[in-house]
């Protein structure tokens, strides 16, 4: 099951409480305060993990505490900090709460953010003792952690973004071009999440490549799986359009496409774009061309007819980009 959205309440631990206690040794009977600070609550912390693709790991934890930290002691003696909650998330997971709308978007593996900070524990007696005040007897609470609703939203990190119609040959496609196994059928909306496929060419560059739920008309006002899933093309670099040959009218679908886009993200019709038109095996009498103003191949991923002159141009058009080092659509 693919889960790319989450709603989450994430509670910090509460500091620790300041300790009242004074130092009682032999032949030292009425010492000084040495009441110890109380322990900093634990932080409840998102962590980037590039061996997780999504959020299903989280659909049934919707609460989420860190640890209390723990009370001062005599002697000076601070108390343990509370426990830590690292939440692993995917590349790609975007962070709101209602507060601040969006409040990060975490990409890299490895990257960190703490979402709810513990609280600070209290002071313990021994910082209170003054000329006028030689044994306190009071110390501090320590403070208590945040709590935030938030919400966890995955759009998949890909340098391409394959969209189309359902049943035009999007999964067949990314088979055929990389490992992945991604389920194919022919039926509408056999894809039932994105899946990822990366490509390696002979210069050594790889390239990952997302397909995404087959989009229908009104797809950007909810209709079908589309609205839910044109988010994860966000974040690509560029967009490889696949069309059927044997549709009836291939430039309004085209034209129906980019009209989902737009609606849904006017900055997605802006992407550098490529055009396939796929299934030609299965026209053996030949088949109509037509005209586009864009970049154009006719091919048959079943057959891997025509893939290898479109793999060059998306490789040349991401390096004419910038590349890897281009700026990440968001």
């Amino acid at each position: 099951m693919f889960v790319d959205k989450v709603h989450l309440i994430v509670e910090s631990g509460k500091g620790g409480n300041g300790q009242v206690s004074f130092r009682r040794e032999k032949f030292v009977p009425k010492g000084g305060p040495d009441g110890g600070d109380g322990g900093k609550g634990g932080d409840v912390i998102l962590k980037v993990d590039s061996n997780i693709n999504n959020l299903y790991h989280l659909r049934h934890t919707p609460t989420i505490r860190a640890g209390k930290g723990g009370n001062g002691k005599g002697k000076k003696k601070h108390g343990k900090k509370g426990k830590d909650i690292i939440i692993k998330i995917p590349p790609g997971t975007s962070v709101f709460n209602e507060e601040e709308g969006l409040i990060c978007d975490l990409l890299i593996p490895g990257e960190e953010k703490i979402i709810a900070l513990g609280g600070r524990g209290g002071k313990g007696n021994v910082h209170f003792s003054t000329s006028k005040i030689r044994f306190p007897e009071f110390a501090t609470e320590g403070k208590p952690g945040e709590k935030k609703s938030i919400v966890l939203e995955l759009k998949s990190i890909a340098d391409v973004g394959i969209v189309g119609y359902p049943n035009v040959g999007k999964s067949t496609f990314l088979a055929n071009i990389s490992d992945a196994s991604p389920k194919i059928a022919n039926y509408p909306f056999t894809t039932l999440s994105p899946n990822l496929g990366v490509v390696e060419f002979e210069d050594f560059t790889r390239l990952t490549f997302a397909d995404i739920p087959g989009v229908i008309s009104g797809a950007s006002q909810g209709k079908g799986l589309g609205l839910e899933f044109l988010k994860h093309i966000e974040r690509t670099k560029l967009l490889l359009i696949l069309l059927d040959i044997t549709s009836k009218n291939l430039e309004k679908d085209y034209s129906s496409i980019l009209n989902e886009l737009n609606t849904y993200s006017s900055s997605l019709t802006k992407y550098p774009r490529v055009v396939a038109v796929n299934k030609i095996d299965l026209l053996k009498g030949g088949y109509r061309k037509i005209e586009l103003d864009v970049n154009l191949f006719y091919i048959s991923a079943l057959k891997r007819t025509g893939m290898t002159s479109l793999l060059e141009k998306i490789l040349s058009i991401f390096n004419s980009i910038g590349g890897k080092n281009g700026k990440q659509k968001i």
